[in-house]
């Protein structure tokens, strides 16, 4: 059965932002990067809510972001991705298919199909439905070496505790540290 992944990057004290797209605090360098060819490369699937959606595609085709990261733009740009969004009209990012309606549905059906596993980028409130459906089988949070005075929260709007395991812990070089997260006792993963 195919997995869904959750991946964000966040600050040492658990934002994912200041403001609307304000992620200039990132730490991103080679290794990070390489870290993300690595994440995108065991994955057939991109999956997104409409906020983070739409920044992704205002910037992964631009020239900017071709020229200054070419793998991760080809990649980024040509792996199916599908936008769970009630008031988009059209997803017109190259390889993009809009659903409207029950995301935990679609995700359910989608976990049965063949294939490799799926992602969330960021969309923390799509991560939020699909955590409390008991849908995402990983969490994969990358902290950054920095707190921020203010922010929004990862995984804000959650209705119950969400017990979660640790699965393994990485460190890179620029002091980024990638956490990684499994269900926990009495968390219903990968629920059908």
């Amino acid at each position: 059965m195919r997995k869904v992944l959750f991946f964000m990057m966040t600050s040492v004290n658990g934002f994912y932002e200041t403001g609307p797209w304000e992620i200039d605090w990132h730490t991103v360098d080679e290794d990070f990067n390489d870290f993300a060819l690595e994440q995108i490369d065991s994955i057939d699937t991109m999956l997104f809510g409409r906020a983070t959606y739409t920044g992704m595609a205002n910037y992964w085709p631009t020239r900017e972001a071709i020229e200054s990261d070419p793998e991760v733009a080809e990649k980024m740009n040509s792996t199916p991705k599908i936008v769970f969004s009630n008031t988009l009209d059209k997803a017109d990012w190259q390889n993009s298919r809009l659903v409207k309606g029950d995301a935990a549905a679609e995700i359910r059906q989608l976990k049965q199909q063949p294939g490799r596993d799926m992602i969330i980028f960021g969309s923390s409130e799509l991560a939020v439905s699909l955590a409390e459906a008991g849908l995402i089988d990983e969490y994969r949070l990358m902290v950054a070496p920095v707190a921020l005075p203010q922010g929004k929260p990862v995984l804000v709007g959650l209705k119950k505790n969400l017990p979660l395991r640790m699965l393994s812990t990485r460190t890179f070089k620029n002091g980024n540290l990638l956490v990684s997260y499994g269900p926990g006792e009495g968390a219903a993963a990968g629920a059908g």
